[in-house]
């Protein structure tokens, strides 16, 4: 625009009719390449979510291969009957484990109640000055025979008599 000014101030209208058109063209192809840029930035952008798209299918491809493999190998059937097995075993070790509690609470019950008596009779018999408790330790005694008894009877019980008490119970 200088330029032409100063043609124009010269006097020169051949030069300015050039220069002006080659302004007009150039002020042409700068919005072409304006256009230009849009449409390639446009175009990129597209190429990146039909890349990304790719890769999304590609990943739920995939994962549908594994579902259907996991689905193949997995038999609801067999899954129900372990977790069935599972179940019944697990009770069947919680009643055993009670037992055990129960018989090991009656056991230690019982010695801690006949060492309490046997504490008490001693005071008695020392207050009143009688000396047995030599003889006493060596009588035999009703409850020293009850603990294995007990622990035999807890460890004889068997499966099916453990399958048989959760029949009772309700739990197949």
């Amino acid at each position: 625009e200088l330029e032409i000014k100063k043609m124009a101030k010269t006097g020169n209208k051949e030069a300015c009719k050039v220069l002006a058109k080659q302004l007009v063209q150039l002020r042409k192809q700068k919005n072409r390449t304006y256009a230009v840029s849009s449409k390639v930035t446009s175009m990129s952008t597209q190429t990146k979510v039909m890349n990304s798209q790719m890769k999304m299918a590609g990943a739920m491809s995939a994962t549908a291969k594994t579902m259907q493999a996991v689905n193949k190998k997995m038999d609801p059937q067999k899954t129900l009957q372990t977790m069935q097995n599972f179940q019944k075993e697990n009770m069947k070790m919680e009643m055993t484990e009670e037992m055990i509690n129960d018989t090991l609470d009656d056991i230690f019950d019982a010695s801690d109640e006949e060492e309490e008596s046997q504490d008490i009779v001693n005071q008695v018999l020392d207050e009143i000055g009688i000396e047995i408790s030599d003889k006493m330790a060596k009588a035999p005694s009703a409850a020293r025979g009850l603990p294995s008894a007990s622990a035999s009877t807890a460890a004889t019980i068997s499966d099916e008599e453990i399958e048989r008490q959760l029949k009772a119970l309700g739990v197949d």
